[in-house]
């Protein structure tokens, strides 16, 4: 291990704004990728913890969805300022959890607190974000306005740039207005379970960003098949996509495959239709009088 890499024994679950203990007692080992030296424990996610995590998100969506696109931008650009203040951290821990030179780690670190800072300049901008007026025949008014979908659950497997595919998957859940429940693989966890820090003391409404570790099918399909889960955003192949769309059918929500590197990778401007999909709209008629 990094002399400069100082972590906590057991890392807990992320839910409700704190670490909380899982309630199966049960816990994953995180190894060094380069010498397979033991890092520290991170907790095991139950069904349990799965609901507690979507409660909790029902609660942190009213703050967080009633909020305004100005006031969500704010707050989503601060979270890069702090990113920034520890950035030598994030780049000691992406390096130990994936053996990528400490170049390359740090350029994903720097392309962490530019994607999001995109976004919030994203959240109050896109006219898709804040509504348009329609043209319509005299004597009324109609107006489009987008509103957050809820609830999106994600699923972040292993893979080579954790911090960046995870903030790549999040962000424009959180610029919509949605809250998050975010279940991510045990062997990258350890630079997202950091992120979880800083997300508990920014501006961020408790709740509105629950991570869970795991990375078994049965929790997956407990996600997919939760009545209070709106939307899935799903990148691992644990589940075939089949059985992922006929559990999620029983409760009407809309579930998207995507691979990591298609968000990290792609030009920016692709994921302005990501975002797009996590609201829907509603469209209000006003009539004018003479």
């Amino acid at each position: 291990m990094s002399q400069r890499l100082q972590v906590p024994k057991m890392y807990k679950l992320f839910i409700g704004g704190k670490f909380t203990r899982t309630e199966s007692e049960r816990y994953f080992e995180v190894f060094e990728k380069q010498n397979g030296n033991k890092i520290c424990n991170v907790s095991r996610a139950s069904r349990k913890d799965l609901r507690n995590a979507v409660e909790s998100a029902l609660a942190g969506y009213k703050a967080w969805g009633s909020l305004t696109a100005y006031n969500r931008a704010q707050i989503i650009y601060r979270l890069s300022e702090m990113l920034e203040g520890r950035k030598e951290q994030f780049t000691d821990e992406i390096k130990s959890v994936t053996g990528k030179s400490n170049q390359n780690c740090n350029r994903e670190v720097q392309a962490a607190i530019d994607r999001i800072i995109f976004y919030a300049g994203l959240a109050d901008k896109w006219t898709q974000l804040h509504g348009t007026v329609n043209p319509v025949q005299d004597g009324y008014f109609n107006f489009s306005i987008p509103e957050p979908m809820g609830i999106v659950g994600i699923i972040v497997p292993e893979n080579n740039s954790p911090l960046l595919s995870f903030l790549s998957f999040v962000l424009p859940v959180l610029t919509a207005g949605n809250a998050v429940v975010a279940i991510t693989d045990h062997k990258i966890s350890l630079p997202i379970l950091t992120l979880a820090e800083v997300i508990a003391t920014s501006d961020f409404p408790a709740s509105s960003v629950n991570i869970l570790t795991g990375n078994n099918a049965e929790l997956y399909k407990h996600l997919a098949g939760h009545y209070g889960v709106n939307s899935i955003l799903n990148s691992d192949k644990t589940l075939d996509e089949k059985t992922f769309v006929e559990l999620s059918a029983n409760n009407v929500k809309r579930v998207y495959f995507i691979q990591p590197e298609d968000l990290y990778n792609n030009e920016k401007f692709e994921n302005y239709r990501l975002v797009n999909k996590f609201a829907e709209t509603k469209t209000v008629w006003h009539t004018v009088g003479n």
